[in-house]
């Protein structure tokens, strides 16, 4: 599992020009699934994402995490984040898996990060066209992969 956090002023998400998710300070997280993906990398995302300190404190250190800041969560699922890229001029997205599978581990992965004591947890729709509006803070952009391969 891939996350892609960035820490923002503001963001939105949009399918079909409607918005769908809207967060004010906070993170975006844009998420992959691969098809061998557990829940004990969905855990160790997940403690990641909000245990991570990389808002400020009063100091203007990076020192709190989303829970200390009080900061919102955009959760928006992104299979090319595992686009292979290391062949020919396409990306393969071989490693996603199949949309089924894929989907009923995000909607877990949506369960269990809203279980976490998060503000507020929007989300985009899953394999919907998305328009993802993002105003970074900082910029702070952060990869995380369950299989600590960065």
């Amino acid at each position: 599992m891939r996350a892609v956090i960035q820490r923002v002023a503001s963001s939105e998400v949009r399918v079909n020009h409607e918005s769908i998710g809207k967060i004010g300070y906070g993170m975006n997280v844009l998420l992959g699934i691969k098809s061998d993906d557990t829940e004990a990398d969905m855990d160790y995302i997940i403690n990641k994402i909000v245990n991570l300190r990389i808002f400020d404190d009063s100091d203007g250190k990076m020192n709190l995490s989303i829970l200390d800041s009080a900061g919102e969560l955009l959760l928006v699922s992104q299979f090319t984040l595992y686009g292979d890229c290391r062949k020919g001029r396409r990306p393969g997205f071989t490693r996603s898996g199949s949309v089924a599978e894929a989907q009923k581990k995000y909607d877990l992965f949506v369960k269990k990060i809203r279980e976490q004591p998060v503000k507020k947890v929007e989300t985009g729709i899953f394999q919907a066209e998305m328009e993802v509006s993002i105003i970074n803070d900082g910029p702070v952009t952060l990869l995380l992969d369950s299989e600590k391969q960065f």
